[in-house]
């Protein structure tokens, strides 16, 4: 008994009137469609179908006797039509005794090793490939090297907006674009001077409690 092939890559278009498939290639998805093959059973079930729509439904009895023949049938008439179909689409992949994948000839198959590209990848297309992801590695080493961010100010707490005006503040800096206002609110120690910040409800030298002045 021979092997079916195409088992896992193809797709079912048949209907009542007839059957139809589409098969695809195992590693880029390219496929092919089959001819169509005319159902007799299901173009005589439309047929008594629309008969018994117009004189009514005398002959509903014969269309759905019609149906259930058709359904009875239905096993045999579409593998027998898949088998067509299989043949039909067979000449347009080459199979690859490596993996048993079924692939297009254009684009997925290795010629010169006779096996697909997944298993023997073309020397060429691989190297090429490498080179531009060498390339794209090297360039993100460049771009590492250098620092891209040395116009800001890591030391100084960031804000995303001015306390004061509350303008979106990007890019850094020690003034609001908007107002020109310090970003970075800070209070000064009324006892020991020291600078901290406004929220800051002590002194953190002194321990001093009293209302710090703005700094």
């Amino acid at each position: 008994m021979a092997l079916i092939q195409f088992t896992r890559n193809y797709t079912d278009h048949s209907n009542d009137q007839g059957y139809q498939f589409e098969f695809f290639c195992d590693k880029c998805g390219s496929g092919f469609r089959s001819g169509f093959q005319a159902n007799k059973l299901g173009m005589a079930t439309s047929l008594l179908r629309a008969a018994s729509s117009i004189f009514g439904g005398a002959l509903g009895g014969a269309a759905q006797g019609a149906g259930y023949l058709k359904d009875a049938l239905r096993g045999e008439a579409w593998d027998s039509a898949f088998k067509r179909a299989v043949e039909e689409a067979k000449p347009k992949f080459h199979q690859c005794t490596r993996c048993g994948k079924w692939v297009c000839p254009e684009v997925c198959w290795n010629e010169k090793r006779n096996l697909c590209e997944a298993c023997a990848p073309d020397l060429a297309q691989e190297g090429a490939a490498l080179q531009a992801q060498v390339a794209v590695e090297q360039l993100q080493g460049k771009v590492r090297a250098v620092d891209q961010v040395s116009e800001v100010d890591a030391k100084t707490t960031a804000v995303a907006a001015c306390p004061h005006c509350h303008a979106r503040v990007e890019g850094g800096g020690k003034f609001c674009p908007e107002c020109g206002k310090p970003l970075a609110l800070q209070a000064t120690c009324a006892k020991c001077g020291t600078k901290f910040s406004a929220s800051a409800k002590f002194c953190p030298e002194c321990g001093d409690a009293r209302l710090p002045s703005a700094g």
